[in-house]
């Protein structure tokens, strides 16, 4: 069962709605934070206002990491088109009247992206865009955060995030020493990278 959205939550995306145009709320954490479901909860409580569009659509694919050889690394910063969803981001701050956009969804039980699968009307207030790298100081990613009219970052404890972890991996096929070892090689250096730029937020979100 997915936790109740606090109400102050509610309250700030609607404030940041109200302030007119359209507006950009960036959602970040560490791996197994719980950002994918506070964003659908935002945006379902928000109704026809709001859209999610995850920074996971833009996961480069399989057959491509392969040959940069970085699939076992799957999910680190250089394991994505930076340049393609900061363009998109872009897009979607300055979408005309007419114009109806498309963005890709990272579908877990394929582990690849599906492109044209999320559709951003004109008329859509708020586009909530969740991730982890959203906040990174270095590299590519350093001139994502400017894009956004606010970001939270999203902190739970460790227990609680590798409990999450360990139940996500097993239940897309992987053993409890293969979702273990996982964690350790590559969701934890993430998470690490990921906590040293959470002073970028413009708010911290206690989600339990």
């Amino acid at each position: 069962m997915s936790p109740a959205l606090p109400p102050e939550l509610l309250a700030r995306a609607q404030a940041l709605i109200d302030r007119g145009g359209r507006r950009l709320l960036g959602i970040v954490g560490t791996p197994g934070s719980g950002k994918s479901t506070l964003a659908q909860l935002l945006a379902d409580a928000l109704g026809e206002q709001a859209v999610v569009v995850p920074m996971d659509g833009f996961h480069l694919a399989n057959r491509e990491l392969a040959r940069l050889g970085r699939a076992a690394r799957k999910g680190a910063p250089d394991t994505f088109d930076v340049g393609g969803y900061r363009a998109l981001l872009a897009r979607l701050k300055q979408q005309q009247q007419d114009e109806t956009i498309y963005a890709p969804l990272f579908q877990r039980e394929i582990e690849e992206s599906i492109a044209g699968a999320i559709t951003i009307l004109p008329q859509t207030r708020l586009v909530i865009s969740e991730g982890n790298y959203l906040l990174l100081s270095q590299g590519p990613w350093a001139s994502v955060a400017p894009i956004f009219d606010e970001c939270w970052f999203v902190s739970v404890s460790a227990e609680e995030r590798h409990s999450r972890l360990m139940e996500r991996h097993q239940q897309f096929g992987r053993s409890e020493e293969a979702a273990r070892a996982w964690i350790d090689s590559t969701d934890e250096p993430n998470a690490r990278l990921i906590e040293g730029d959470r002073d970028r937020a413009d708010w911290v979100v206690d989600w339990r």
